[in-house]
């Protein structure tokens, strides 16, 4: 009996051995345009899809496999004696193995610029059809979706006691495949449909939520060893590691919030972060400099830390760093005198940041009891401009410079965030406290231990100082300048209290909460 094989895919990996296995096996080969194309460059007999229906490809090859005598072929059901009947009566041939993968929808609506019209083209009709249909009939059709089961579905077809399972198993990952398909068409066209007066829409959140991940791979463990975890998605596509352990949990954690702090910075800059908080953070003219400014923070947190920069390590900056113990160090390169630095330090993981890493694009989601949170990032442009003065006196030149550099960094610190800068620098960090004065007190206990003066600093504050006694704290500890959201009930008292102490005060009107 006449054995036939449909291979139409995008992704053509390993594709002309498997068709060659396949014909010797004895199937004949039903292809259509470029895949066509391929096999017979590999000098294999195939057969054109329009010639084996009669009808010719149209509407620039949109309709093509939509055709009765395809899926007639891979829906008859072979124990069902009207079925082959009917199929014989209009000379509908069986199909028996579909090779099948989708035009690269989700890899396309990823990349930047990516037109409403290139999306569409993208959106593939026919592939998802006789998947499916192949799928529905797995009984009797063997349905391929993804080239990596080349290999087991060849030694299944030589050992007819696998068969049957396999059938079933790459039927369940053709429907997972197909939905998770359907479900990034569907989040994308919800997305172009934003329009102004629906804040749901321009928000980007559907009235269902869905979303399919790929799993990239197990973790050791989670953020505690008795906790187990994995990795889902394309973080992997976003950075290419180099050298060192495998990535754990709270890497992945670490790295994804230095890649967005960095990307508050064009100046050469360094930051240095624990637990996804920044504990120094510096720019400067050079990478050196701007490393030993950040470095000086803090000389204790940073042990076992997270290291971020924008330009390419070099060998003095390599060395520089290599003299304190880092989990991860992130840049967009490593020069080959820097990698031979780092090389003596087998465990560290060095990771290239890869280019348009756009946080803009991203949401934060969030599992909660019953269901999960969903969030557009912070990521809302800075602008100085639409600050307002509330104090007698107005920042100085230098002073805008500092509250400018400490906004940026207090924005990606856990609430309550204090950071005492001076001109592209931080001088002391508080994080995380129950009380912003306690954050306030632990920024400038940090300061001290240090050795760092914080007379003439600037002081930013994430949120409001809800009263007039973090504001003072920081004067007393020798900030002159302040940048907070205002909005407190209090502001008219902490403003006073400002004046009272020759503080120059912003408000910025935008709340930065990082819970």
């Amino acid at each position: 009996m006449e054995k036939r094989a449909l291979l139409s895919v995008s992704d053509k990996t390993g594709l002309a051995d498997f068709a060659r296995a396949l014909a010797g096996r004895g199937y004949q080969l039903l292809s259509t345009g470029g895949t066509a194309k391929l096999l017979r460059d590999a000098g294999l007999k195939v057969t054109d899809v329009s010639e084996y229906t009669g009808f010719p490809e149209m509407m620039e090859g949109r309709l093509k496999t939509l055709h009765p005598k395809i899926h007639g072929g891979l829906l008859c059901r072979r124990d069902n004696a009207d079925h082959l009947a009917q199929a014989k009566a209009h000379n509908i041939g069986m199909i028996d193995l579909v090779v099948v993968n989708l035009y690269p929808f989700e890899q396309t609506v990823a990349k930047p610029h990516c037109t409403l019209a290139e999306a569409i083209e993208n959106i593939d009709i026919g592939g998802p059809s006789m998947l499916r249909s192949a799928a529905k009939n797995h009984a009797a059709v063997t349905v391929v979706c993804d080239p990596a089961d080349y290999p087991r579905v060849l030694a299944a077809l030589d050992d007819e006691a696998k068969l049957e399972p396999l059938r079933r198993e790459l039927a369940l990952k053709v429907f997972k495949r197909t939905g998770a398909y359907d479900t990034a068409i569907a989040a994308y066209l919800a997305a172009q449909q934003a329009t102004a007066p629906d804040l749901d829409a321009l928000a980007g959140f559907p009235e269902k939520f869905t979303q399919t991940l790929s799993k990239a791979q197990n973790l050791r463990y989670g953020e505690n060893p008795h906790q187990h975890a994995a990795l889902y998605g394309s973080f992997g596509e976003c950075f290419e590691q180099l050298q060192g352990k495998e990535l754990s949990y709270n890497n992945i954690l670490d790295i994804t919030s230095a890649a967005y702090l960095i990307g508050e910075f064009e100046k050469p800059t360094v930051a240095i972060l624990k637990h996804t908080n920044p504990c120094g953070v510096a720019s400067a003219m050079n990478l050196l400099e701007a490393w030993e400014q950040a470095y000086a923070t803090d000389r204790q947190a940073p042990y076992g830390g997270i290291i971020v920069v924008n330009r390419t390590v070099d060998e003095p900056l390599a060395k520089a760093i290599a003299e304190i113990f880092s989990e991860v160090i992130i840049a967009p390169g490593f020069d080959d005198a820097a990698r031979a630095v780092f090389a003596k330090k087998k465990n560290l993981r060095l990771m290239v940041a890869k280019a348009n890493l756009r946080a803009e694009t991203l949401l934060e989601v969030r599992s909660v009891i019953g269901g999960i949170l969903i969030q557009d990032r912070d990521h809302k442009p800075i602008s100085p401009s639409s600050w307002k003065v509330v104090t007698k006196r107005a920042p100085t030149e230098q002073e805008w410079a500092a509250l400018q550099f400490g906004w940026r960094v207090v924005r990606h610190i856990k609430s309550n965030a204090i950071v005492y800068a001076a001109a592209e620098r931080t001088l002391g960090v508080g994080a995380g406290q129950m009380s912003r004065v306690d954050s306030s007190k632990i920024a400038v206990w940090k300061a001290g231990e240090a050795g760092l003066s914080l007379k003439g600093s600037i002081v930013a504050s994430d949120a409001f100082f809800p009263f007039p006694d973090g504001l003072v704290a920081a004067a007393q500890a020798g900030a002159t300048a302040a940048v907070q959201p205002g909005g407190s009930v209090k502001d008219a008292d902490v403003i006073a209290a400002a004046d009272a102490h020759n503080l120059a005060m912003v408000f910025t009107g935008v709340r930065h909460f990082k819970h």
